[in-house]
């Protein structure tokens, strides 16, 4: 299930949306914590879905919101570089606010100004919401570039390094891949190469963005040098060479 963008499938992200369900009826500050790409942002305009987001890393603006409305959602508390000039500014106003931080905060005060704090747990500890990203995040692949994807899930592992954020990525970039025609590679390679080129040995400098590609494949498909070597049509010796001298990228 999507709540307000927030995937709902896993026990843990009901718990967090029950709690974010729960803030929107109460006058308390609260503060959501967890990795980049959990869902932390989305939540918080779900709690208070009028009010601006201002990011902590700009003080000044930050202070100057705090001042002048009755609700704010402060993201990335962690950035603040005062952090306590901020939970000053809160206490001194009658204001709703609803903060995000990547990492715990060590900052005494801070119990006192945010009655509510629950943590949304990394995509890892959530599998069921993982298959369901990913189901959507086709579906936009899909809708974005106008195509039916061809996406796969056979030896699929989900890239979860910035949680929903790199699997989307990785999502739209693999379904991309799955359409693309040999034109757009070349024209993508191309427009790599550009800035690149101009010393005297260029062409062996960027010899392996055609030969990785086509040995880690050819390997992957094949199985073995020796059938490799023999559809590729080279010496056996010839791969091993090849295989060697691009070592860093096999």
């Amino acid at each position: 299930m999507v709540a307000v963008n927030f995937i709902t499938e896993s026990e843990a992200s009901k718990e967090a949306f029950r709690t974010a369900t729960l803030l929107k009826t109460l006058s308390v500050n609260s503060l959501i914590m967890g990795e980049i790409g959990v869902g932390k942002k989305s939540l918080a305009k779900y709690i208070l879905p009028d009010a601006p987001i201002v990011d902590a890393i700009n003080l000044d603006e930050l202070l100057t919101k705090i001042d002048s409305l009755k609700e704010i959602i402060i993201s990335n508390l962690e950035t603040s570089s005062n952090i306590k000039t901020v939970i000053d500014a809160i206490n001194r106003n009658s204001i709703k606010v609803v903060a995000t931080s990547s990492r715990i905060i060590k900052e005494e005060s801070l119990d006192d100004t945010f009655s509510v704090k629950f943590t949304i747990p990394p995509l890892s500890q959530r599998e069921e919401d993982i298959f369901l990203l990913k189901d959507i995040f086709i579906k936009e692949a899909s809708d974005l570039f106008g195509i039916n994807s061809k996406f796969s899930s056979e030896n699929f592992v989900p890239d979860l390094s910035e949680n929903s954020i790199s699997l989307r990525r990785q999502i739209i970039i693999k379904s991309l891949l799955y359409n693309i025609k040999d034109v757009e590679l070349m024209g993508i390679i191309e427009n790599y190469l550009f800035d690149k080129l101009g010393s005297n040995n260029d062409y062996k400098n960027y010899l392996y963005l055609y030969e990785v590609p086509l040995i880690k494949s050819g390997l992957k498909r094949f199985k073995s040098q020796l059938q490799l070597s023999d559809k590729l049509g080279l010496n056996r010796n010839t791969l091993r060479k090849k295989i060697a001298d691009n070592k860093d990228y096999l």
